[in-house]
């Protein structure tokens, strides 16, 4: 039997590329793990969470993962504003896959 063969491959066009491009950067996954640990949260408790992040970095990747359906801002109309973020379903589906990285490095930590 014959086994894949790379020169027919597009790694854009696989599930991992695309988990990928919805959870990679320096933010992203830190901001999915804590909201699947303490959500709601809100965006001074993240920003406190994550420390020495930007404003204007925090605000623009919660703006991408809520785009993508990963998490959800709910506004609260009040003074001062106060603002939420969770995970959406979308989002809570990807529990199981950051809950085995977790798992992946508590086993293999030196």
């Amino acid at each position: 039997m014959e086994g894949k063969r790379i020169e027919d491959a597009d790694f854009n066009e696989t599930g991992y590329s695309y988990t990928l491009s919805l959870i990679s950067g320096k933010y992203k996954p830190v901001i999915l793990y804590c909201l699947m640990e303490y959500e709601p949260v809100r965006f001074n408790e993240m920003q406190r969470y994550l420390q020495k992040v930007a404003d204007k970095t925090l605000s623009q990747n919660l703006k991408e993962l809520e785009a993508d359906d990963l998490i959800v801002r709910k506004v609260y109309p009040q003074i001062p504003p106060k603002v939420e973020y969770s995970l959406t379903e979308r989002g809570h589906s990807l529990v199981k896959v950051l809950d085995k990285l977790c798992d992946w490095g508590n086993e293999n930590r030196r």
